[in-house]
Formats: structure tokens, sequence, C-alpha cells
């Protein structure tokens, strides 16, 4: 089962995400994908990792996700714009190799049998980016929501903390 949550920036999808999980499992696992890029970036971390209690296994995987997942599990995989930073760091911005290389990853994902439940960011329906890496990487993100979306079981859009069940 994949469930794909999507929203704007403190929308609600963590605590949404987390609570699904535990709702489904006494023991979920919590994927997180970030590198840490500064104090602030940090603290965000910190603040995620204060919100979760023992009954959750945390797991720190920048890329290759596949690898960490196991059958049976449930799993929330904290989040697809982290994750896809890394590719897209990793290629030196080139948008194609990077959409590729996530794809492949996900595409693994699939052939898990597991209770996926990924978070990503609507990042496309705020400002314009005013950079051309903005502007790249707003596309990448945007192209692989479609993606993921397209094959979850189940895609929520979280708007001011409500749930909107898109499918």
């Amino acid at each position: 089962m994949l469930y794909y949550i999507t929203g704007g920036e403190r929308s609600g999808k963590s605590s949404y995400a987390q609570n699904l999980a535990i709702q489904l499992s006494d023991s979920p696992t919590y994927i997180a994908t970030s590198r840490v890029w500064d104090d602030d970036h940090r603290n965000r971390i910190n603040r995620h990792i204060k919100d979760r209690d023992q009954r959750w296994t945390s797991i720190e995987e920048e890329k290759e996700l596949s690898k960490v997942i196991v059958k049976d599990s449930i799993v929330v995989i904290d989040c697809v714009t982290l994750w896809l930073t890394n590719f897209f760091v990793d290629t030196e911005n080139d948008i194609e190799t990077s959409l590729l290389q996530a794809k492949a990853e996900f595409t693994k994902l699939l052939a898990i049998q597991a209770t996926i439940i990924i978070i990503s960011n609507e990042i496309g329906m705020g400002v314009h980016a005013q950079t051309e890496i903005g502007r790249k990487f707003t596309e990448l993100q945007g192209w692989m929501n479609q993606h993921i979306a397209k094959h979850a079981d189940k895609a929520i859009l979280m708007v001011s903390g409500i749930p909107v069940i898109l499918k």
C-alpha cells in the first residue's frame, strides 16, 4: 500500500503521516531523507525527532530508500523534496539525470511488500522561483510528485492541517 501525502510548508503533512502510521502499527519506521545543510535545518530535524516517541524506529537514508525498508513494515518517508535535493545536488543540478535516478529508486520501493507513507511538498503552488536552479528544482519536484501520485493507492493534499482526499 502506498500513501502519498503532499501540501505546502507547515500544512500538517508530517503530523498526518505519523498519526496514520501509528494507527497502522505499534512500531512504525521513520526514514529521514535529509542532509543537514545548516543550523536552522538541524533545528527542524530535531523538532521532528521530538515529535516521535519510543514506538518509532528512525533511519537516516539520503537516497537508497529501498535498502532500508523491511518487508511487511509500516514506513513513513519524510520527505521527497529533501530526497530529490540529494539527487539534484549530486548531479550538479541535472534535472533529467536526477529524475531518472529518483524514478529508478521509487520503482524499487513499489516492489517492496510494505505500507509506505511518503511525504512530499507542493512547491509549484507558491511564488515563482527567482533563480534558474530554483525553477529547475521546481520542475523536478513537480514531475516526481506526478509520478508518485500516479502510482499511489491513496493521495492526500494537506491544507491548513486538513486532509483533502485526492484519490
